[in-house]
């Protein structure tokens, strides 16, 4: 019937994604922000290091880190399971459209139930990090054992 209007979940006809899509690639910005996050951090604790700042400082940037590549994770199940939702909407085409709130709040759930805590130790940038923070330790270590040694 002409002027009829249905409900938004569990209606019948067309979805238009560029909404979602747009969102979505916002989201995706932003985990460049995430990761120019972790660079910064990165470039900080490595200076602590090399200017010989006490431990704690370094502590906090490695926890920095930790946070950083959780949100990373996080935010990238999240953009998964709002494209894999918009897939199966696209691909199965069903009479009814189903609630896309729910499917993806579904689809983020399942990818966040197969976390376990050490997964961020498995982020790029993490492991950068930490080999980094290795070696500059190992390097200052070895020039404070030489300026020790040739004091007379």
């Amino acid at each position: 019937m002409p002027g009829r209007s249905s409900s938004s979940s569990g209606s019948t006809g067309f979805i238009s994604f560029s909404g979602i899509e747009s969102a979505l690639s916002t989201l995706k910005n932003f985990q460049s922000c995430i990761s120019s996050g972790m660079d910064t951090a990165s470039s900080v604790a490595l200076d602590l290091v090399e200017t010989q700042t006490e431990v704690s400082s370094e502590y906090s940037m490695d926890k920095a880190m930790v946070e950083l590549a959780m949100m990373d994770r996080e935010l990238s199940h999240y953009v998964k399971a709002v494209q894999s939702a918009i897939n199966h909407v696209k691909e199965e085409r069903p009479e009814k459209i189903p609630d896309l709130k729910l499917l993806v709040e579904k689809k983020f759930l399942a990818l966040q139930n197969k976390n376990c805590d050490t997964d961020f130790q498995n982020n790029a940038k993490f492991v950068q990090f930490k080999q980094q923070l290795k070696e500059l330790k190992k390097q200052c270590k070895a020039q404070r054992h030489r300026k020790v040694s040739s004091l007379p």
